[in-house]
């Protein structure tokens, strides 16, 4: 697949709240053309954009996201921790970010991110959300998961749509399971790739995507190696490279 060099982590998550709509905004605003994002069901089995298991750390929220329903997250400030000027900032649904990436006119990297045991029940939600939203006329996003059962039930739902394996390190069997999940991308801790790495999975066709890179030699150093994009939380920092 065709993917830019720059991705901007969870909006551009070094200068807004990361996973809401001001990030994106922002992101955007930067010149990125495909944000990272995650995503997770509440207790009424709606998709937010959200990133831990728990509301403390980026809300003024306690508990289990996936025990709050969406009536009640939709009226925490998902910014205020982050600055005080990002105040009243909400935990976005789904269906929000979509609408307004392609408002923006910018790429999705939809990462689904399941909390046992509704891992597959992630998948689905998620991906019914936007292959309901997402204008045919535009390349797809990305799916990207740790989960293979989520990756697979993405497979099933939405074949021609391209799938990304999330590692920290690469995994012994990596091949065999690309090739069982269709997939078009490994996205592999940067920290764990090198030349004969990156060079072993482009032999296949894979694509390589490094996270999470925030120094631009870092940057300069993957994309010589052949990493086709770097997911990063100062996507305007790399761009001056």
């Amino acid at each position: 697949m065709d993917l830019p060099r720059i991705i901007g982590h969870r909006g551009a998550a070094a200068t807004a709240p990361e996973n809401t709509l001001a990030s994106f905004r922002t992101a955007a605003a930067m010149g990125v053309t495909m944000v990272e994002f995650d995503v997770m069901l509440t207790r009424d089995d709606r998709a937010v954009v959200f990133h831990d298991e728990t509301l403390e750390r980026t809300t003024d929220g306690h508990g289990r996201l996936r025990e709050a329903p969406l009536a009640t997250l939709i009226g925490l400030d998902a910014g205020g921790w982050f600055e005080p000027n990002f105040a009243g900032e909400p935990v976005p649904t789904l269906e929000a970010v979509l609408g307004l990436l392609q408002g923006l006119g910018i790429g999705a990297n939809i990462e689904i991110k399941p909390t046992h045991p509704s891992d597959t029940r992630t998948a689905e939600i998620a991906i019914a959300v936007a292959a309901g939203l997402w204008p045919v006329d535009r390349p797809p996003p990305l799916l990207s998961s740790f989960s293979r059962r989520c990756l697979q039930v993405a497979e099933e739902l939405a074949p021609t749509w391209p799938r990304g394996l999330i590692v920290d390190r690469l995994p012994s069997d990596w091949h065999e399971a690309a090739q069982a999940l269709g997939l078009s991308t490994i996205h592999c801790l940067h920290r764990h790739l090198s030349p004969v790495v990156v060079a072993e999975i482009k032999r296949t066709g894979l694509g390589v995507v490094a996270w999470t890179v925030n120094e631009l030699e870092r940057a300069e150093t993957l994309w010589g190696w052949g990493v086709e994009a770097v997911i990063s939380d100062v996507p305007d920092v790399l761009q001056e490279g």
